[in-house]
């Protein structure tokens, strides 16, 4: 009887100790997707409607399919281009805000295949790959590829093109960008901490459509 009793006891302990590992690693895994995803942790969340443990899942599906990607270094001359075409995409904004943001939305997107993530024309897939590498930039990518298909008005149109710059940054260095300092701090285009064609409110002429 003793004996049955120390056993019983033994086998409860091991229980409550697996039981509480479990919880641990589930924890621990929940934690490390918010580190790494930052602010894309909490709009996938947004996303389920609360549920955390679906949106979890999505993102650590994400990691498991796109978390080896190597990214690919740009040559300088395609560096060159992507940052000139950029720049005259961002002064064509003046005039004709809805075509500057389509192109822009399409260069973006020429530029992440060329880094080595999927191609554009599957953009879920891309953004998907995106924001596993470079989680604080992916929400503009989103609002710009939003912005070039609806009648978003030029103030919107504006904006998205102001938040999708960092990405195009973080894409366009020419170093590849796999430590946490690089991804949060992208070298800017013009080698000084500088973007020479930032898009200020006065270009964004006429009113809101």
């Amino acid at each position: 009887m003793f004996t049955i009793v120390i056993i019983a006891v033994i086998v409860i302990g091991l229980a409550i100790l697996l039981y509480t590992g479990r919880g641990r690693v589930r924890g621990s895994g929940g934690q490390g997707l918010k580190r790494r995803f930052g602010p894309e942790y909490a709009r996938t969340v947004a996303a389920h409607n609360g549920d955390t443990k679906a949106a979890e899942q999505e993102l650590g599906a994400r990691v498991k399919e796109h978390g080896s990607l190597t990214e690919q270094p740009l040559s300088p001359a395609a560096h060159e281009r992507y940052v000139t075409r950029w720049a005259a995409i961002q002064e064509q904004f003046v005039e004709s805000p809805q075509q500057a943001i389509i192109e822009a939305d399409a260069l973006l997107a020429r530029l992440a295949r060329d880094r080595g993530f999927p191609d554009g024309e599957q953009f879920d897939d891309q953004i998907a790959a995106l924001s596993v590498h470079h989680s604080h930039y992916v929400q503009g990518y989103r609002s710009m590829h939003t912005a070039a298909r609806d009648q978003s008005g030029t103030e919107e149109m504006r904006e998205a093109m102001v938040e999708a710059r960092s990405l195009f940054e973080a894409l366009v260095a020419e170093q590849t960008t796999d430590s946490t300092s690089d991804r949060r701090h992208p070298q800017s285009p013009d080698g000084n901490g500088h973007a020479p064609w930032a898009l200020s409110r006065r270009h964004a002429k006429g009113s809101s459509t």
